[in-house]
C-alpha cells in the first residue's frame, strides 16, 4: 500500500500559499465584532458596530486591523471561515464604513497642490539625498542594522510581500489600451515570468527562510503594528475601488520609482548582516527589475492611462502622496522603536518560539 504522493520540490516551497491563516486576535471594539461575525459566534443577530466619519483613530490598531481582516476575504481568506461570507452585506457595509474614515483621513492628512501634475510628482520621489546618506529604513538597515533589525522588517513587510503584486492587479481590467498592456507586463515580471518559483513573493518566502522566519502566509498579522497594517489597506482600499483606480496606479508608481535604490541599499544590509543569499537575491532582483519597470510604469501606465482620462491626473497624484505619507508613518514607528533598544512590532516579538527558530 501506497502513502500519499510527495510533492513536488516546487509545490512544497509554495505550501505558505496554501493554506489560510487563522483568524487574528482582535485589538478593540471593531475588530472583535469582525471576528466574532465571522467565527459565527454571534450568530448575526447583532449589527456589527460602525465607526463615525469623526472617528479619532483612523490609523489606529482596531480600525486598520479590522480593515484588514475584511479585505482578507479577498485574497486568501481565513481557516473556518466560509468564503462565501467575501460578499455578506453586513461584513460589506461595515466595511464601507470604516473606507470612509480612512479615506477622509488620507485625504485629509494628504493635501494636494491642484497644480501638481503625476509627473512632477514622481521627479520629486526620485531625489535622493545628496551623498547618499538618507534617514529613512533602508539607510538606517544598511549602515546600523542588526540582524535581528532585519528579522523584525521581514516580518512586517510578510503582510504585503507574501502576496506582492496582487492587490495590484485589481485594476489591470479597469486599465485599457497602452495603460493596460504595460501593466500586464509589470504583472508578468511580479509573477515570476511564468516560473511558479520566481514569484516575487516567493522569493519573499524565500528570504524568510534565509532568516529563519515562519513563511506561513499571515503568520505575522498579529505582530504587525497598525502602520504597517495601514500600508497594505491603501493598496486594497484603491484597488477594490473603480473609482480610485487612478490612486492605485500612483501607488504602483510610487512604489516602483523608489523601489530600485531602496532595495539597493536592503541588499547591502542583508550582506551585511549576513542574512543569507536567498535574502540577499530578493533585493538584487528588485534593483534590476524594478530600474525596468520604473520607466515602463512611468511612460505607459501612468502616461497611457493619462492620455486617455487626463481628468484622473489629480488622483495619481493623491495615490503618490498616500503611499508617502504612510510609508513615512510606518518608518517614523520603526526607526523610533530600534533607537530605543525595541523591535518594532507588537508584544512581546521575537516569541519563544522565534527566538527558538532563529537560534
Amino acid at each position: 500500500m501506497t502513502g500519499a504522493p510527495t510533492p513536488s520540490p516546487a509545490l512544497a516551497r509554495q505550501q505558505f500559499r496554501l493554506r489560510p491563516p487563522p483568524l487574528p486576535e482582535p485589538r478593540g471594539p471593531l475588530s472583535a465584532a469582525v471576528t466574532a461575525r465571522l467565527r459565527g459566534t454571534d450568530a448575526g443577530s447583532t449589527p456589527l458596530p460602525v465607526p463615525s466619519p469623526d472617528n479619532r483613530s483612523p490609523y489606529g490598531d482596531d480600525l486598520q486591523l479590522a480593515l484588514y481582516i475584511l479585505y482578507e476575504l479577498h485574497y486568501q481568506g481565513f481557516h473556518d471561515v466560509p468564503d462565501s461570507l467575501e460578499w455578506d452585506s453586513g461584513l460589506l457595509a461595515c466595511r464601507g464604513a470604516m473606507e470612509e474614515v480612512f479615506l477622509g483621513a488620507l485625504r485629509r492628512d494628504v493635501p494636494i497642490d491642484d497644480a501638481e501634475t503625476a509627473e512632477q510628482a514622481l521627479d520629486e520621489l526620485q531625489l535622493e539625498p545628496v551623498g547618499d546618506d538618507g534617514t529613512g529604513v533602508s539607510y538606517f538597515l544598511r549602515d546600523e542594522g542588526t540582524l535581528d533589525h532585519v528579522r523584525a522588517y521581514a516580518a512586517a513587510r510578510s503582510l504585503y510581500h507574501l502576496k506582492e503584486a496582487d492587490p495590484h492587479a485589481w485594476v489591470i481590467p479597469r486599465l485599457h489600451g497602452r495603460a493596460k498592456a504595460a501593466m500586464v507586463a509589470v504583472e508578468f515580471d511580479e509573477f515570476g515570468g511564468g516560473r511558479a518559483d520566481e514569484i516575487h513573493a516567493q522569493l519573499f518566502a524565500d528570504l524568510m527562510e534565509d532568516l529563519r522566519l515562519d513563511t506561513t502566509y499571515g503568520h505575522y498579522v498579529d505582530a504587525a503594528p497598525a502602520e504597517m497594517l495601514a500600508t497594505v489597506n491603501l493598496m486594497s482600499l484603491f484597488g477594490l475601488h473603480r473609482a480610485l483606480r487612478a490612486a492605485l496606479v500612483g501607488h504602483f508608481a510610487a512604489v516602483e520609482v523608489t523601489s530600485s535604490p531602496g532595495s539597493r541599499r536592503l541588499a547591502e544590509a542583508m550582506r551585511r548582516v549576513g542574512a543569507g543569499p536567498a535574502a540577499v537575491r530578493f533585493y538584487t532582483e528588485h534593483v534590476t527589475a524594478d530600474a525596468v519597470h520604473e520607466q515602463v510604469v512611468r511612460h505607459d501606465v501612468v502616461g497611457g492611462l493619462l492620455e486617455g482620462e487626463p481628468h484622473l491626473d489629480a488622483d495619481v497624484v493623491f495615490g503618490i502622496h498616500a503611499t508617502t505619507h504612510l510609508e513615512n508613518r510606518l518608518a517614523d514607528r520603526l526607526l523610533t522603536a530600534w533607537r530605543e533598544g525595541a523591535t518594532g512590532l507588537r508584544g512581546d516579538w521575537p516569541t519563544a518560539s522565534e527566538r527558538r527558530r532563529s537560534a
